[in-house]
């Protein structure tokens, strides 16, 4: 049994892939290619976005993999911008259609805020609006789960106290050096299962001399250590990679932190990110 076959259980009962590829700035052209290989390698859940521009490779990469499509778990989000029923409707259905693999797993608000007011204005009615319209393709069967990301404490109460339907999952910035703890008990309190996005810091975090440290005292690549600290935190783990023997190397984590390290690296403080500063990269900033 290794970390590719194990699964969380979300609100609802769907199982979810403990493990995903992130697919953030792999080109439309080169995603079916990755998804493929990853697949190969055993991977089962995929995550890709409208903002991503590569829906379309990506759900070539489901439809050419070797496998049926009810044993992959694929994930993609409504644009950051989108804050209207109709246009949320008029997304999903884009979506759908763009991937071509007849149903998603999950779909999530990609941001409670468009990406060039982040973390401005609540667009709390906005929010709403564009949920009532995950709600009624979830009705139907379009989406299996439903969920937010980069959503903060106040955006999910929106969310939890006025929709039909409780956000499932909450993908949100999770790395050692950037460990939003209450954030992740409060949506483990209402059931909301945390994804981690970028685990592995942008990359930056291959430089810091304290996370070296831990992972040579496991043997272990950093990467690897970032990725089983963010499962040990009861995440999912979404490293982004388009190469096969990083997908390999990032699931190779079948060890366990302590105590001690994971105190360690959750009470580390990493969020000079180099040159990917730029966040959210949809931002134009």
């Amino acid at each position: 049994m290794t970390i590719l076959n194990e699964t969380y259980s979300l609100a609802g009962g769907v199982e979810i892939p403990k493990l995903g590829l992130g697919t953030w700035f792999i080109d439309d052209g080169k995603a079916a290619e990755a998804v493929r290989a990853a697949v190969e390698i055993g991977y089962r859940n995929i995550d890709t976005a409208q903002a991503y521009g590569n829906e379309h490779g990506v759900g070539e990469g489901i439809r050419t993999s070797d496998l049926p499509r009810e044993e992959l778990f694929v994930s993609t989000k409504l644009g950051a911008e989108i804050k209207d029923y109709d246009q949320a409707t008029a997304a999903i259905d884009e979506s759908l259609s763009t991937l071509d693999i007849g149903y998603v797993d999950l779909m999530l608000i990609h941001s409670p805020q468009p990406w060039n007011d982040f973390r401005g204005d609540s667009y709390a009615e906005g929010n709403l609006a564009a949920w009532r319209a995950l709600e009624k393709a979830h009705q139907e069967g379009k989406i299996r789960a439903i969920g937010v990301s980069n959503f903060l404490q106040a955006d999910l109460d929106n969310i939890l106290q006025n929709g039909t339907i409780a956000p499932q999952v909450n993908q949100i910035l999770v790395h050692a050096g950037n460990t939003p703890a209450e954030l992740i008990a409060y949506c483990q309190g209402n059931d909301v299962l945390v994804e981690a996005y970028s685990p592995i810091a942008h990359g930056e975090i291959l430089n810091n001399p304290a996370v070296a440290t831990v992972a040579d005292r496991y043997e272990v690549s950093v990467p690897q250590l970032c990725i089983r600290y963010t499962l040990q935190l009861g995440t999912v783990s979404l490293p982004k990679t388009a190469n096969p023997d990083h997908m390999r190397s990032n699931a190779q984590v079948d060890f366990v932190i302590s105590d001690t390290d994971m105190d360690t690296l959750r009470n580390l403080d990493e969020r000079n990110y180099g040159d990917s500063s730029a966040f959210p990269v949809y931002s134009g900033k």
